[in-house]
């Protein structure tokens, strides 16, 4: 009877022992598996993009591992851990493919927001632009109302002061009623037109005054032009005295060479018996024909 046990009990040893050593100590498909299901299982994305893939990788690990522990055949554990393994790369491929389009996503938001911010810059230098181009326009238009009012107001106080516009420039003639028969002190009534000269000197501070004396040809030439050099220099006196200043006034005594009538008659000695004034451009500057 002992003999029987004891035969039953080394039979039952000899059976575990065999299928001990069936199993070998190490399945690299498993560990395959282990090592992927556990990268999955890191990825930040892998519920997002592949919960269901993830699952059941999982899940195949499991049934993976039961049947090594129940030691079930070697096939059937490599079996499991294939598909826990395929699962798990699917998760894999899954996270990384979306990992990329995230990046693809924030590089096109990015170069949408630099070409967002190039178009907003260049439509506010459009902008500044037409706001440049329009001051400009309305810098200019007020250019040309303020030099034709000038123009108009300088017309105006020529037409009073009896001036006109010669290939000399403006001329302004005074005739001999100012001064005393071969004197060169001005008269009293000489003072309301050297008083209209100075009123538009001092409206118009840029412009000079050329002073040239004039005298009929009765007399000695050497006498006439110095009575026209004194009355010439009479008439930038009085302007002097009324506050016009000296480097604004030049003198010349032309004496009787430049007639404007014939010295035949009176009348005509009167007419060339005169002191023009040239009115200098708003530079400051006389026309070349000015000076004789």
């Amino acid at each position: 009877m002992k003999s029987i046990v004891l035969k039953c009990l080394t039979a039952g040893l000899l059976l575990v022992l065999g299928a001990c050593a069936s199993q070998p100590q190490d399945i690299a498909e498993l560990d395959r598996a282990r090592m992927a299901v556990a990268s999955a299982n890191q990825l930040p994305l892998a519920d997002q993009v592949a919960s269901a893939e993830l699952e059941k990788a999982r899940l195949q690990l499991d049934q993976a591992e039961n049947a090594l522990n129940a030691g079930d055949d070697v096939e059937q554990i490599k079996h499991h851990a294939y598909l826990a393994t395929r699962y798990a790369e699917i998760v894999q491929e899954r996270a990384l493919e979306k990992t990329a389009r995230d990046r693809i996503a924030r590089s096109e938001a990015e170069r949408n927001r630099v070409l967002l911010m190039a178009r907003t810059d260049e439509a506010e230098r459009a902008k500044q632009a037409a706001l440049l181009q329009s001051r400009e326009a309305a810098q200019a238009r007020d250019a040309a109302a303020a030099a034709l009012a000038e123009a108009r107001e300088m017309e105006r106080q020529l037409q009073e002061l009896q001036a006109e516009r010669t290939a000399r420039g403006v001329v302004l003639t005074l005739s001999d009623v100012l001064f005393e028969t071969d004197r060169a002190e001005l008269l009293a009534g000489a003072y309301s037109a050297i008083d209209r000269i100075v009123e538009f000197l001092q409206d118009n501070p840029e412009r000079r005054l050329l002073i040239e004396g004039h005298t009929d040809s009765t007399g000695a030439e050497s006498y006439n032009e110095d009575l026209s050099r004194r009355r010439a220099e009479a008439v930038r006196a009085a302007l002097i005295e009324r506050g016009i200043a000296r480097d604004r006034l030049e003198t010349r005594g032309l004496g009787e060479a430049y007639p404007v009538a014939s010295n035949d008659t009176a009348a005509g000695r009167q007419q060339n018996r005169r002191v023009e004034i040239v009115v200098s451009d708003k530079d400051g500057e006389f026309p070349d024909a000015a000076r004789r």
